[in-house]
């Protein structure tokens, strides 16, 4: 689905805008660059060390994919497993839950120990962000799913055993496709985090990486740098992942394109 003209225009003249400003205060307040550089030697940062920035963003796009993936495939492992069986709702959704508790900042070190400094224990670190929004709302949609279609279904199939893998499949995660939509963007939206926070910690290449080096060099331009390349591939991610499930829920109706824009 495209986007009309108004809903691309007004972020890029609100972000145009926001640029002049940031200009105008750092020539205003006379700003030294190693605190606050102009965006236009942000820009010039981009342009000159677009090889080095490319290579880096290389290296945390394939963590964060990898992260998305295995997260993702965790999570609804983790969903299937609450729905399935009463033990293991009793079990590990207080665990899940509680998991959540623990800053994520703190297991970095244990996973660079563990998994070493290279993609392993990034790839970890996102995967313990992702699972969590990907599982609970996986399991909110499979136990959601419409009573009314269940009992069809029993009354069609009668209470085989093995017609519960069919239902589950035919019925319950069609139903959760939307609320796993959900989920899935918002583990596109903190995948960057879990990949940085490694990469801050302990690693050898990244844009986590990047941005140390640039900090310990007072090159605070490339450090912006840096972290304008994360945003553009947060957002692809996530306009990926969008993309993606509008395909997957074409039956779904949009009620905002319904109602038109505002």
């Amino acid at each position: 689905m495209r986007l009309p003209r108004p809903l691309l225009a007004r972020p890029l003249l609100t972000l145009a805008g926001l640029l002049l400003l940031w200009e105008a205060a750092v020539h205003l307040l006379a700003l030294p660059p190693y605190i606050l550089p102009p965006p236009s030697r942000v820009g010039l940062a981009l342009a000159g060390r677009a090889d080095l920035l490319a290579a880096q963003a290389a290296v945390t796009v394939a963590e964060m994919l990898l992260g998305l993936l295995f997260g993702a495939l965790l999570g609804a492992s983790a969903a299937l497993a609450l729905l399935a069986s009463g033990t293991a709702r009793r079990w590990l959704l207080p665990l899940l839950v509680a998991s959540q508790a623990v800053p994520v900042f703190a297991l970095a070190p244990l996973l660079v120990l563990w998994f070493g400094y290279g993609m392993a224990s990034k790839i970890v670190m996102a995967m313990l962000i992702i699972f969590f929004p990907v599982a609970m709302t996986l399991y909110d949609g499979l136990r959601r799913t419409d009573s009314g279609w269940l009992d069809l279904a029993r009354i069609m199939t009668g209470d085989d055993p093995r017609h519960r893998f069919r239902i589950l499949l035919q019925i319950r995660l069609p139903a959760a496709l939307p609320a796993l939509a959900s989920g899935l963007k918002v583990a596109a939206a903190v995948a960057p985090i879990g990949a940085v926070i490694g990469e801050w910690v302990g690693a050898s290449a990244g844009l986590g990486f990047l941005m140390l080096q640039a900090n310990a060099r007072v090159q605070t331009d490339l450090m912006f740098a840096a972290l304008v390349v994360l945003a553009l591939c947060a957002v692809a991610l996530y306009g990926l992942v969008d993309r993606l499930s509008r395909r997957l829920l074409s039956w779904q109706p949009d009620s905002h394109t319904l109602s038109g824009p505002n």
